[in-house]
């Protein structure tokens, strides 16, 4: 079995935010595989499907951002989720905007949901999935930065890493996190 989470934060305030992207992402691979997220376990929204034949978990953690280690810990554990088994998807403010990078383990970088979740596991060794959302805030601080909205001039980037990040969640469960990586990455 396989988790996907996706990082976000609750709330139609934070609905189309770039610190939303995990949870867009989870939600297009719900819709592309007919996976209702409705139970709230775990302090998390959790759906129950298939992937290309693999038993998958979608996650979206319920906890805001910078407490997602809270939810994530729950749901690996009581599920008993393999770390290679567990896929991360966030934003990351140190790649540019509309790029996907996929890593099959390392650091949480500046991402605090990310510092939680490996905080909480203990660990840091399994497969994340970061979309970029650029770093051109100019004065802007971070966290007014990672709560906004997109410019226009980024959405088709931004609805395009999506896919990409949902295309490579696909490939992680069927092909593993290299060959993932090995398509996706560059």
């Amino acid at each position: 079995m396989y988790a996907i989470v996706g990082l976000g934060n609750p709330g139609r305030e934070y609905e189309n935010t770039k610190h939303n992207l995990g949870f867009i992402t989870v939600d297009l691979l719900a819709e592309r595989h007919g996976i209702s997220i409705s139970k709230l376990k775990h302090k998390a929204l959790i759906g129950d499907g298939a992937i290309r034949g693999a038993k998958v978990k979608l996650v979206k953690p319920q906890t805001y951002m910078n407490l997602s280690g809270e939810s994530v810990s729950q749901v690996v554990r009581y599920l008993g989720i393999d770390r290679d088994n567990l896929i991360l998807i966030y934003d990351d403010v140190d790649i540019p905007i509309g790029s996907v990078r996929i890593r099959a383990g390392g650091s949480s970088g500046t991402h605090n949901g990310m510092k939680s979740v490996i905080y909480h596991l203990g660990y840091d060794d399994f497969p994340r999935i970061r979309i970029g959302i650029g770093a051109e805030r100019g004065e802007v601080p971070l966290y007014g930065w990672v709560t906004s909205g997109f410019a226009k001039e980024h959405i088709d980037a931004v609805r395009s890493a999506v896919v990409r990040a949902a295309d490579a969640a696909t490939a992680i469960v069927s092909e593993g996190v290299t060959a993932a990586m090995n398509r996706y990455n560059g």
